[in-house]
């Protein structure tokens, strides 16, 4: 499958360091949670975290709205929940890629009835051209447009995700 990079391993960890910096900057003294959407955004959430200069817990959070498409299919599935509580703590949902926004906004949604102190939402990308739901993500890596992206993270039919960068899938008929 013909890939074409778009945003270098370099300049991916340039911005998470950017990223952990505010982060470690705005929750100094709190108990904080990352919480990582599996699986797309477990590169990102295991570089962000090793730049936030705080007591960090990590847990993680399956979803599934993709299956082997190019497209989200709009219907969220939980396949993985948190295994233990976030009611009190300062909690961060980590995503790979905002496009839709039918995802993160229903992740938020479930996440905030579980009473956590604060909750926030890091994203690596955002795919503006693509929302459907408006989302204010308070930890943004980049801004992108409408193209199919893999790596660091993101996947095509479970390939790619060990790419050290993004690439755009070029190729029609993948």
């Amino acid at each position: 499958m013909p890939l074409k990079p778009l945003i270098d391993a370099d300049t991916i960890a340039d911005r998470v360091a950017d990223l952990g910096r505010a982060i470690t900057h705005d929750f100094l003294g709190k108990d904080l949670v990352i919480v990582a959407v599996l699986k797309g955004s477990y590169v990102f959430a295991a570089d962000l975290a090793r730049h936030i200069d705080l007591d960090v817990a990590v847990e993680f959070l399956g979803v599934r709205s993709y299956g082997d498409q190019q497209e989200s299919s709009g219907v969220v599935q939980i396949t993985t929940d948190l295994s233990t509580s976030i009611e009190g703590k300062h909690v961060i949902l980590v995503e790979d890629i905002v496009d839709t926004g039918l995802t993160i906004s229903y992740l938020h949604e479930n996440l905030a009835t579980r009473q956590p102190a604060s909750l926030k939402i890091a994203s690596l990308l955002h795919k503006p051209a693509r929302t459907r739901v408006p989302v204010d993500i308070d930890y943004l890596g980049f801004t992108v447009d409408d193209v199919f992206i893999v790596g660091y993270g993101l996947d095509y039919a479970q390939k790619f995700r060990n790419l050290p960068y993004l690439a755009v899938v070029t190729d029609e008929d993948a």
